[in-house]
């Protein structure tokens, strides 16, 4: 995991093994094929994405394919940016985003802790602009205003098996594209115990 440290809240980055992606991949497709499926799992009122669909994934299928991996993540996540070893954590939510040409994730944060984003799939040519500043596509995360010397923006370019970890606080925000195809990408919640919460907060 490398830890970025653009301002003053912490990223972790890593990279999502091909097994992880492909298994998301796969119960993603098998939803969107069923149409009852795809209505149980329509998360989209819940979230403020102006995007073609969004898609919470199950308990069932977190706990047997994600859990772990997730934990451990966010366990080294923590060790390196407050070297704090949680006693437990709770995934409050996980879905999966769908974005098509032109739709676009508008400034916001989450609930919860810590959050993160992973990538699934991404459009060939995704920043295409006639602009020398290619923000097509990318996410912004926003801290602060900017001062000198100091940056308020950090943007990151999507690459599929990305993951970037974050204080669920910490605002955002994933540009339109204009070229086809799926910008498909994850997201998640958790929580801490209680002591541990209180420890990253006095």
């Amino acid at each position: 995991m490398k830890i970025l440290s653009p301002f003053g809240p912490k990223l972790g980055k890593i990279k999502i093994p091909i097994k992880i992606i492909s298994l998301i991949n796969k119960e993603v497709d098998k939803i969107i094929k069923n149409k009852s499926k795809t209505k149980k799992s329509d998360y989209s009122k819940k979230v403020v994405g102006q995007v073609y669909q969004e898609i919470q994934i199950s308990k069932k299928f977190i706990n047997k394919n994600l859990k772990k991996f997730i934990q451990n993540n966010i366990y080294n996540y923590l060790k390196k940016t407050t070297n704090i070893r949680p006693n437990k954590f709770l995934i409050k939510n996980l879905w999966v985003v769908r974005q098509f040409k032109n739709e676009y994730n508008p400034v916001h944060f989450h609930n919860g802790l810590v959050s993160a984003v992973g990538y699934l799939k991404v459009p060939k040519n995704l920043t295409k602009s006639k602009k020398k500043i290619k923000t097509n596509g990318t996410i912004d995360f926003i801290s602060g205003t900017k001062t000198s010397l100091s940056n308020s923006i950090h943007n990151h370019v999507p690459k599929t098996g990305d993951m970037i970890i974050f204080p669920n606080n910490l605002m955002h925000t994933a540009y339109p594209f204009n070229v086809d195809g799926e910008r498909r990408s994850f997201s998640f919640n958790l929580d801490l115990d209680d002591k541990t919460k209180k420890i990253l907060n006095d």
